[in-house]
């Protein structure tokens, strides 16, 4: 599969460029990935395009990624201003389209650009012109007027170049100047662009993901429709048996008035994850579930007016976020509450195992399924190869990249044993229709939560334990049902605490002490010496970690296996650059050097 040309357009505006561009490279049956930058996004009902119109993101902070045609068009909307936004593209960008630029943006641009990178700009005086001659760009101007083109061809450094002028320019005018040699990137430049996915796509596609659970089926899924070959590994003989096995998982976003880094991108993984599964088939369709909402009911009423405070503050479009009150969060609930809570319309609950099925069933002919077989030990070949190896040193499979999916098991290799994964035992409280359990229309949720009835059953929990035990306990239970009927109104409720039999299911969550997943190249503990930034953490040559999704796999999954894929394919990385760092498997080893250099 070829590489994506990749755009960056800073003036999207009603998208008649990128509907060209599409449409030149579909005929040409090439693949094209857009950057396109915008102020805000615009409503679903004025695009004009079917496919385009059902994943089309609601108006809210950060990137947002549409995935067309089968794959071979990518559509990133950069939502938020220009100033904010550019800096935190990672990316290598084959042509610019920009509006108005600010000179000191130059070197951005240069940082993001691939060699023989073309660029058009308004440019109504040369100042612009400067900078991006000083960042690298030959540049001419268009029949005498404010518009530029320009192609990168590698940074000088001319004394001349690095002041800006502040009378009448003494350089030649753009349409004058002589084209610029190509030259080596100074050492600045090269740290500048060591935070983008520099390295080449990989020639050697092949790869091993080890665990079948949410992360190993979502990789899988995304691998397999880039052209990989895939072998998944699987110690149980059925995907879903460990962490993802619930009944039932729910999904919603995280609200925070500082819009924090868990906030972001649990919001961006919460959208990616609804348009993926609308590619699948939808939501109870594809597989098992309902996206029939949830309510996050407030704790009192302190915590409501901070709940109300923050949707003041952001506004977010009703089907993103809204306040339910007291009286339609009872009228929900079906008795009174004392205070209402956000509903978010959009939310709901799925089966991990049924989606598990769904993503592996997608990836047809190039998965292959190695099942009851625990991989045990990672040995890397000195032509680069890793062998996975289980029981008794048998082989289950050689390939060049291998993907650590498997939860908390992923601490009992030898390459991924200093992790700090702790994990965490959990345990679901099963409730039969019939006996007195709640039957609601949609999630609700507090210190704990409830689903809705599916197949006879209603799900409660779930309780965060520090222990192995994976025998069902009474006391897990009653802590469960006691929270239960402090969000769910009713006598039949409270009585569930003392009549309900012992029915659930246990589980172990994987989870990191910032409580954020790690999504990408696993750190080398033991060539690293000392440490000051992310790029400077050794890592283990093809061997990867999607790990610590706690408790929310459903959607950690699908956003953290497009990262990862992302990151081997030398494409453009579909969260900001802040983020990106804060998933990065080696933050944990860097901070710890740092505290002790």
């Amino acid at each position: 599969m070829t590489v994506s040309h990749v755009v960056l357009d800073t003036e999207f505006g009603d998208g008649a460029r990128f509907a060209q561009a599409r449409a030149q490279h579909l005929q040409d049956n090439k693949r094209l990935h857009y950057l396109a930058l915008t102020a805000r996004l615009a409503d679903a009902a004025t695009v004009a395009d079917p496919q385009l119109r059902a994943l089309w993101p609601l108006d809210v902070p950060g990137f947002h990624r549409i995935i067309l045609d089968d794959g071979r068009v990518t559509l990133d909307l950069l939502a938020g201003e220009m100033t904010a936004v550019l800096p935190q593209v990672l990316a290598r960008v084959d042509t610019f389209h920009i509006g108005t630029l600010a000179p000191g943006q130059a070197r951005t641009l240069a940082r993001l650009a691939s060699p023989g990178a073309t660029l058009d700009a308004r440019a109504p005086d040369d100042l612009l012109v400067w900078a991006l001659v000083a960042a690298g760009f030959a540049c001419r101007r268009v029949d005498d007027g404010d518009d530029i083109v320009a192609e990168y061809r590698g940074r000088r450094s001319p004394p001349v170049a690095r002041a800006a002028p502040t009378a009448a320019p003494a350089a030649p005018p753009a349409d004058r100047a002589a084209p610029i040699a190509a030259t080596a990137t100074p050492p600045v430049a090269r740290a500048a662009l060591s935070a983008a996915p520099a390295a080449p796509p990989l020639r050697d596609k092949r790869a091993v993901v080890i665990g079948a659970g949410l992360a190993g089926s979502a990789v899988c899924r995304r691998l397999c429709a880039s052209g990989w070959e895939v072998t998944l590994i699987e110690r149980h003989a059925q995907p879903a048996q460990e962490a993802s096995g619930n009944l039932a998982g729910i999904f919603m976003p995280l609200l925070s008035k500082d819009d924090n880094i868990p906030t972001r991108l649990a919001r961006a993984a919460y959208l990616f994850a609804l348009r993926e599964w609308r590619r699948l088939g939808g939501v109870g369709t594809a597989f098992i579930g309902a996206d029939c909402g949830v309510l996050q009911l407030a704790r009192d009423a302190g915590h409501a007016a901070v709940q109300r405070a923050v949707l003041d503050h952001w506004n977010y479009p009703p089907a993103f976020a809204r306040w339910a009150d007291a009286a339609e969060a009872g009228a929900l609930l079906g008795g009174a509450t004392p205070h209402g809570g956000w509903l978010f319309a959009q939310g709901g609950w799925a089966r991990p195992s049924s989606l598990c099925a769904a993503m592996l069933d997608a990836c047809g002919d190039r998965l292959q399924r190695v099942f009851c077989s625990e991989a045990i030990t990672l040995h890397r070949t000195g032509d680069g190869e890793w062998l996975v190896e289980g029981a008794g040193a048998t082989l289950l499979a050689p390939a060049p990249t291998v993907i650590l999916a498997n939860g908390a098991g992923a601490v009992q290799i030898a390459q991924a044993a200093q992790l700090p994964l702790q994990s965490l035992r959990g345990q679901v409280t099963h409730l039969a229709v019939g006996t007195s359990a709640p039957q609601l229309p949609l999630v609700v949720c507090r210190e704990a939560y409830v689903t809705p009835a599916a197949d006879g059953i209603v799900c409660a929990g779930a309780t965060y334990d520090n222990d192995d035990d994976r025998a069902l306990r009474a006391s897990s239970q009653r802590e469960n049902l006691a929270r239960l009927a402090e969000i769910v109104p009713g006598a039949h409720v409270a009585a569930l605490i003392d009549t309900a039999p012992l029915a659930g299911r246990v589980g172990f969550r994987s989870a990191a002490p910032d409580r954020l997943p790690l999504a990408g190249a696993l750190p080398d503990v033991e060539s690293a010496g000392r440490l000051e930034h992310l790029r400077d953490v050794p890592r283990h040559p093809g061997l990867y970690g999607l790990l610590g999704y706690a408790s929310r796999g459903l959607i950690w999954a699908p956003l953290m296996a497009e990262l990862l894929v992302s990151q081997l394919e030398g494409a453009p990385a579909p969260v900001e650059a802040a983020l990106a760092e804060a998933l990065d498997p080696g933050r944990f080893l860097l901070k710890q050097r740092r505290r002790s250099q």
